[in-house]
C-alpha cells in the first residue's frame, strides 16, 4: 500500500500584498480556508495552518462562533464549520452548481478505469476539490476529498488549472506559488514550467511521484467559451496504472471534458436568461401628460 501524506491540515495559500499588512478580514478568511476540509480541528492546528498566532486565531474563532459561522464542541473544545456557512454555501450553489453537470462524466470514467476521479475548480491560486468518485480498484488514491485545497500545481488537476490559465495570470500565480510549496519539496518553479509546457503540447497533464510516492494523476481542464479553465477532471491512481493506460485515459478525459464544456455553456446561458427574466423592467416610466 503506498504511503499517504501527513494528516496535518495544509497551510492556507496566502496572497501577501506588497508592503501591506494583513487585515482582520484576511485573517478570518485564512482561518475559514484552513477549516474548509471539514471535521473538527484543534486551535493549535488551525493557528499553525493559517500561519497566525494562537491568541489571534482564538479571537477570530470566538467571533465566528458567536455569529454561527463556526461551531465549538463543548467537550473536546475543537472547532468545526457552523450552520451559517452552510446557508451561504447553499445560496451559492443555487446560483450555479457545476457538480451535477460533471457527475455523469465522473461515473463513466470510474466505470472505465476503476480508479478515483476528481472534479476541481480554481479558487485564487488554489484548486478546490468539489467532487470525488472513488475507484473500485483495491489500491485507491484517498488523499483528496471534497473540500480539499491545494496550491495550483500540487497535483494533476490543479496543474491543469494552472497550465491553461491566460499567460499573464499564470505568471502572476507562479510568482506567488514560488513561496507556497514548502509542503511539496519536489515541486519547484522549474518543474512547474516544464510540466506546463509539456501539458500544453500534449493536451493533458501527467504528474507522478511528486505529491504522494508511487501515486500520480492525469488530468485535463474544462474550459469556458473564452478558453479559461473553470474546472479540471483528473484520475488519481498508482503510477504504473497511469503509465500503462495513459493514451486511453487522456482520450477519455478529453472526451468527458468536451461533454462538460457543452453542458457548462448551456447551464450558464440558461442561468443568464433566468436572471434577465427575473430582473426588474428597465423601461422608463411614462411621462405624465
Amino acid at each position: 500500500m503506498p504511503p499517504t501524506p501527513s494528516s496535518a491540515r495544509p497551510k492556507a495559500v496566502v496572497n501577501h500584498l506588497p508592503g501591506g499588512s494583513t487585515s482582520t478580514v484576511e485573517r478570518a478568511m485564512r482561518v475559514l480556508r484552513v477549516m474548509s476540509e471539514g471535521g473538527n480541528a484543534r486551535l493549535t492546528d488551525i493557528a499553525a495552518a493559517a500561519e497566525l498566532d494562537k491568541a489571534t486565531t482564538l479571537r477570530l474563532l470566538e467571533v465566528m462562533v458567536r455569529d454561527g459561522f463556526v461551531a465549538r464542541d463543548a467537550q473536546s473544545k475543537q472547532f468545526s464549520l457552523g450552520p451559517e456557512l452552510m446557508v451561504l454555501g447553499a445560496a451559492a450553489l443555487r446560483r450555479f452548481d457545476p457538480r451535477p453537470l460533471a457527475r455523469p462524466s465522473l461515473l463513466r470514467l470510474v466505470g472505465q478505469f476503476e480508479d478515483s476521479v476528481v472534479l476541481s475548480i480554481p479558487s485564487g491560486v488554489e484548486s478546490l476539490c468539489i467532487d470525488v468518485e472513488e475507484g473500485t480498484y483495491p489500491i485507491r488514491a484517498n488523499y483528496l476529498r471534497v473540500g480539499s485545497r491545494r496550491p495550483l500545481g500540487a497535483g494533476a488537476g490543479s496543474l491543469a488549472l494552472l497550465a491553461w490559465m491566460p499567460e499573464a495570470e499564470r505568471e502572476a500565480a507562479l510568482e506567488i506559488l514560488a513561496n507556497q510549496m514548502s509542503r511539496y519539496p519536489r515541486i519547484t518553479p522549474a518543474l512547474l514550467r516544464e510540466r506546463i509546457a509539456d501539458a500544453r503540447e500534449r493536451g493533458h497533464v501527467v504528474l507522478l511521484d511528486v505529491v504522494v510516492e508511487r501515486m500520480g494523476g492525469i488530468a485535463v481542464p474544462v474550459l469556458d467559451p473564452e478558453g479559461r479553465p473553470v474546472a479540471a477532471l483528473s484520475i488519481a491512481a498508482l503510477n504504473e496504472r497511469i503509465l500503462a493506460r495513459e493514451a486511453a485515459m487522456a482520450q477519455a478525459l478529453m472526451r468527458e471534458s468536451t461533454v462538460c464544456q457543452v453542458r457548462w455553456s448551456e447551464a450558464v446561458r440558461t442561468s443568464r436568461r433566468q436572471a434577465d427574466a427575473a430582473s426588474p423592467s428597465r423601461t422608463l416610466p411614462e411621462t405624465p401628460r
